[in-house]
């Protein structure tokens, strides 16, 4: 959901669910086809990655990093400095529309791949990471 994905659970009630990421606007944090573990209603704060409805185009949902909060709201970019759709397009995202807050992404496994006990293995040792908030916004702010 580097740029926009589509959520399978969550604003039902449940306090998590699962979104799926396309586009590249998160890489290197994010890939396309990673699927993310998120906290609706999770406590945010500058540096998180959170799923939000885009300001201008509410039925699509996108991932983007919270960069600090503005008088209209959320201030949001994302990794990818080369990919658009983000707080410079479109401006502040009202706090309304940030949906919950980015725990955990996982790869799922390729379609048709071997199963070797090797790629097993390899597969289970980098497909589940938390998302952390290290990537500050701070880091990225300086670097412009």
């Amino acid at each position: 959901m580097s740029g926009s994905g589509r959520e399978r659970a969550g604003e039902a009630g449940a306090p998590f669910g699962i979104a799926e990421v396309t586009g590249v606007s998160m890489v290197p944090t994010l890939l396309h086809g990673d699927r993310l573990l998120v906290h609706y209603g999770g406590r945010l704060r500058p540096g998180c990655v959170a799923v939000l409805r885009h300001p201008l185009q509410q039925d699509l949902l996108v991932v983007k990093r919270l960069i600090e909060r503005r008088d209209g709201g959320w201030w949001v970019l994302g990794d990818n400095p080369d990919a658009e759709g983000d707080s410079r397009v479109f401006g502040a995202v009202p706090p309304e529309l940030v949906l919950g807050r980015v725990r955990a992404r996982y790869r799922p496994v390729t379609p048709g791949r071997q199963r070797s006990a090797g790629v097993v293995l390899a597969w289970l040792a980098s497909c589940v990471r938390p998302v952390w908030s290290v990537r500050s916004a701070s880091r990225r702010l300086r670097a412009r």
